[in-house]
């Protein structure tokens, strides 16, 4: 099970031991042999980068309603069951919620990296300094799809101690890093340890996700911290463990520096993130593919649709071809090769590695965000018709990447559905594609508005809905 480290749970010791069959394995032991070896430690590293690794207090007002005590008398839930009375809330309770978590300073004018998920939701967000000074947080930008979040605090022009980023590729198994950040809420604290492995993905952390793992012990409240090589320089921040108790097993990942950097140079101006779009998508070869392909090993992206406003497109890209890697890092998987796109810059020439006709070729890519073709057009629908209070918008790739769509998603697309509106309580639901509305095809939003305008004694209206079509049938 994963952890998301801002919250507790309980914890334990364990003492383990490695045997193989009768034999035990132990390193050989020797004494110091001069007293330079006697005075080696991580002191001089801990005071370098501590200082730029801060404590994250955020709060959250969270509304929920009083039920009647009489829901909850055991004798009517014999009967009715703990279901009894969902629902049937009384009077509006407001509660605080707090939480807590640590930060990175990146930039010594107050730019602060951490998690998403420690601020998310919050209405308050306060940043704790190493030299206890406090201050209140602006959220700057966040990004569910790294879980990372971008903070900046005021501190009246005078300089921050920072932590420069490394090239987190450049990391290799089996070097030591070091964990800063507070967990359990004790205090700074600092623990070592060595990077386990690289490029760890499909763990369910985030969908752009690319992990280091490590066994630098990281607990709930490290979420956020620094993960720190040897030269003093950030390597990740450290966000999630696997544990099945809620404490460190070992087990912990840490989005990658390089994706930090990316996430920090993509906002723009209006605190927006923009990131690179491929505009083709594909299935991770397995053995057979390769086998069918005449490819040594099973690796790569076997491309099965291309965009024609994709930047994939432009550099003569096809369906067939296999991506076997970007700048010369390989993209194993799927999961690689969004990781590896996404860690690079908007306007970034690259060079992607393709098997095509039983040999390689390098192509020429040059990044660009996903386009708003056609422009979204958001409308908030009204009007004596069944979709009063749904907002649609026009489906775009730049959308569709927003909502974490596929890649040829087109159409009139419901964004939300006001609570207890005509369209609610006809079952539309956010996520529909509205096809057509009393046998008109409906491909734009102001299609649809012209259809809908029209009064009908009977509404017939066809929605996409988890790739199937539904038709609904609605008598005035």
């Amino acid at each position: 099970m994963f952890f998301i480290l801002r919250h507790m749970a309980a914890f334990g010791l364990i003492a383990c031991s490695f045997i193989l069959g009768n034999a035990v394995f132990a390193a050989e032991k020797s004494v110091p042999k001069n007293q330079l070896e006697t005075q080696l430690s991580f002191a001089p590293l801990v005071k370098k980068t501590a200082p730029a690794v801060v404590n994250i207090y955020t709060r959250k007002i969270v509304r929920t309603r009083a039920r009647m005590p009489l829901f909850d008398d055991p004798f009517f839930r014999q009967f009715f069951g703990n279901g009894f009375g969902a629902g049937q809330g009384g009077r509006e309770i407001k509660r605080q919620q707090n939480s807590l978590g640590s930060g990175v300073i990146v930039a010594n004018d107050g730019v602060i990296v951490t998690n998403n998920h420690v601020i998310e939701g919050a209405d308050k967000i306060r940043v704790v300094l190493h030299d206890r000074r406090e201050f209140d947080a602006e959220l700057v930008a966040n990004d569910e799809k790294t879980d990372l979040a971008i903070l900046r605090i005021k501190t009246n022009g005078k300089p921050l101690p920072v932590i420069a980023l490394s090239d987190s590729d450049d990391l290799e198994v089996g070097d030591l890093v070091l964990a800063i950040g507070n967990p359990f809420g004790v205090g700074q604290t600092v623990t070592s340890g060595i990077v386990s492995a690289l490029s760890r993905s499909g763990v369910g952390l985030s969908t752009l996700g690319s992990f280091i793992q490590t066994d630098a012990s990281i607990n709930p409240g490290n979420s956020g911290g620094a993960l720190v090589g040897l030269d003093g320089r950030l390597v990740g921040i450290n966000t999630a463990i696997f544990s099945k108790s809620g404490g460190s097993q070992g087990i912990g990942f840490a989005v990658p520096s390089n994706m930090v950097r990316a996430v920090i140079r993509g906002i723009s101006e209006a605190g927006k993130l923009v990131r690179p779009w491929l505009g083709a998508s594909g299935q991770t070869v397995n053995q057979d593919i390769a086998n069918s392909l005449g490819l040594e090993t099973p690796a790569g992206v076997l491309i099965n649709a291309v965009h024609k406003h994709g930047a994939a497109k432009k550099a003569g890209l096809r369906t067939g071809d296999v991506i076997l890697a970007v700048n010369g890092h390989q993209a194993f998987d799927g999961n690689a090769l969004a990781h590896r796109i996404a860690t690079l810059p908007v306007g970034d020439q690259v060079v992607l590695r393709v098997w095509r006709g039983n040999k390689t070729l390098a192509l020429n890519l040059k990044l660009e965000a996903a386009p708003e073709i056609p422009k979204r057009n958001i409308k908030a629908l009204d009007g004596e018709q069944p979709l009063q209070g749904a907002q649609v918008a026009n489906m775009s790739p730049a959308l569709a990447d927003e909502l974490d769509l596929g890649l040829f998603f087109d159409g009139v697309f419901i964004l939300a559905i006001k609570r207890g509106s005509p369209a609610n309580r006809l079952g539309f639901q956010r996520g529909d594609i509205v096809r057509s509305v009393n046998g008109k095809n409906t491909p734009n939003v102001n299609k649809l508005i012209k259809v809908l305008r029209k009064t009908a004694e009977r509404w017939r209206i066809s929605v996409e809905r988890d790739g199937k079509i539904r038709d609904l049938v609605i008598n005035r």
